[in-house]
């Protein structure tokens, strides 16, 4: 029976984050045509839209596990966000369908013959459509698999076998929806028609909060315990509120310095004033009949192992930089190249197919080939590669990807504007290989970065570790953003124009491959400098290696234990 809950609950779980993905990957993968081709904006302005959605609802998803863990509940987020997006992606179909939500054809004479952007209204209900999206999706990739998770109690072994297959079809799902995002629904959307392609997406969704709801009776709940976020405030407050104490002579005069579960260092000592058990009592803000209780040392070394994150945190940003590329200007290349493939069109956004079918075949051979490879000839460890061997290299793959995609933008624009007019469109499948080098930096990137984050941080704080992951792919996002704006400000639109033919992309392309490189310099240093965490021998229940295994692997997309 419990096995049977298990499995009901898991199917929840799994078909709400089927259809987020579709949601999600289904809208970013093909929209930067529809706001070019029907919305008649800049691809300067469409790239910075679909780069500050992604960024956006990668943010919010830290707001959506804050509610969760300190108000909400799991459970309640979830039901709510699901709902969030489903509305979100119906009025994004309303405002493709509905005539005055989009500008006249081009050439038409409400146009005046020309082109005319879309209005300030015509672009208020997109924005509306597409942050309502973010902020329903958000909460969902924040908690829809921390709830699977709680449906399994771990000290079970029939329940810890039972968790090894929700994670491995948690999996699933989330690569199911990915696939078919970008191949029948962006299919669907460029020949069909995209009221059709966004309204299948509201479907899906609207039928996932059904199935999500029916289980309602068969569900375990967890009661919320307090966002980490809480807890850092804390200690940030009190070392402030006491910095002008001074150190105690001893460090072991600190609270709970005898009892402390985390061992006790001297780096950032300025936290340790949080600890100093003397408040300044004789404070006015604080009476002696008030007095404010010291924090532990235990939390105050937490705390430090957070920040000692950052460094390392702040050189993932770029490779997300890189990633959003293939979901703006790679997009738009291909709508200007030759898409046939025998009697076929393909879609331009079903070229992102080659980025994810690139994660999963790498996600495979790191496992079966590489790691094993490593182990032999490279670390001599038992996981083959470090979790920051992992990033570097997804960071390499990144700049190579950049490189790549200047040498192929050079050629299509050489081709499409040479001999006086009589250019040529060069095949689209010449942009596979950018797909592909940057699909394998996510499988060794995303997987590095996240066991990292987990790994690296205090046993009570891996949310809010995987939060802090979370926000390296909004702040990619974002520098795309700004560099996009930068870039277009310097050149006077003369690197990114309307026209591909008349811009210079390959050039844009040529400095991220630039600050990939001087990224990657900077990264060697921070994680030379870095020390792990000392390795925790396993409890004697604690799960078998393998399961061990695939519940890493599970993690690739963002499940949170």
């Amino acid at each position: 029976m419990r096995n049977m809950v298990s499995a009901g609950s898991g199917h929840g779980n799994g078909g709400t984050e089927l259809a987020e993905r579709v949601c999600v990957v289904g809208i970013s993968m093909n929209l930067v045509t529809y706001l070019v081709g029907d919305l008649h904006l800049s691809n300067a302005k469409s790239a910075n839209i679909v780069t500050n959605f992604l960024g956006t609802l990668n943010l919010l998803a830290l707001l959506g596990g804050f509610l969760a863990d300190a108000m909400l509940g799991r459970y309640l987020t979830v039901i709510i966000s699901a709902t969030i997006a489903a509305i979100g992606v119906s009025l994004l179909a309303a405002s493709t369908v509905v005539p005055g939500m989009r500008p006249p054809r081009c050439g038409d004479a409400a146009a005046g013959g020309g082109c005319v952007a879309a209005s300030g209204g015509q672009m208020a209900m997109l924005y509306a459509a597409l942050y309502t999206v973010a902020a329903g999706a958000g909460g969902l990739k924040a908690n829809v698999s921390g709830f699977g998770s709680d449906q399994f109690d771990g000290r079970d072994p029939w329940e810890g076998k039972a968790m090894l297959f929700f994670f491995n079809r948690f999996y699933f799902c989330i690569s199911l929806g990915s696939m078919l995002a970008v191949t029948v629904l962006v299919y669907v959307q460029e020949d069909v028609g995209r009221g059709w392609g966004y309204g299948a997406s509201a479907a899906a969704m609207v039928a996932a909060v059904a199935v999500f709801a029916i289980g309602t009776p068969r569900y375990r709940y967890q009661r919320p315990q307090g966002s980490p976020l809480t807890a850092i405030g804390r200690v940030l407050w009190a070392a402030w509120r006491n910095r002008r104490l001074p150190f105690p002579a001893d460090a072991g005069e600190l609270h709970g310095f005898h009892k402390a579960k985390v061992p006790h260092t001297d780096r950032l000592r300025s936290l340790d004033k949080a600890a100093i058990v003397e408040a300044d009592l004789t404070a006015a803000a604080t009476p002696p009949e008030q007095p404010v209780a010291a924090l532990t040392v235990t939390e105050v070394e937490e705390v430090k192992m957070v920040v000692k994150l950052l460094p390392i945190w702040s050189t993932c940003i770029l490779f997300w930089t890189v990633y959003s590329q293939m979901t703006t200007f790679s997009v738009e290349q291909a709508s200007h190249m030759d898409r046939r493939s025998g009697g076929f069109v393909v879609p331009a956004g079903s070229f992102s197919v080659f980025l994810f079918l690139s994660i999963l075949l790498f996600t495979s051979v790191n496992e079966r080939l590489l790691v094993p490879l490593a182990r032999c000839l490279i670390t001599r460890r038992r996981q083959g590669l470090t979790s920051l061997q992992r990033v570097g290299a997804g960071l390499v793959l990144a700049t190579l990807a950049m490189a790549v995609s200047a040498l192929v933008e050079k050629k299509r624009r050489d081709a499409s504007s040479g001999g006086g007019g009589g250019g040529v469109a060069i095949s689209a499948f010449w942009l596979v290989p950018q797909f592909f080098l940057v699909g394998a930096g996510e499988a060794f990137a995303y997987v590095g970065q996240l066991e990292f984050f987990i790994r690296e941080a205090p046993e009570r704080m891996k949310s809010m570790s995987t939060g802090l992951f979370l926000a390296t792919l909004a702040m990619g996002f974002f520098l795309s953003s700004l560099l996009v704006s930068a870039v277009d400000a310097a050149t006077r639109g003369a690197w990114i124009r309307d026209g591909l033919d008349d811009g210079r992309l390959d050039l844009f392309y040529w400095m991220l491959a630039a600050l990939g490189v001087a990224n990657f310099a900077v990264f060697l240093v921070f994680a030379s400098r870095h020390q792990y965490r000392p390795a925790i021998l396993p409890a004697a229940d604690s799960p078998p290696d393998d399961e061990d295994a695939v519940r890493e692997a599970a993690t690739v997309k963002g499940i949170d234990f």
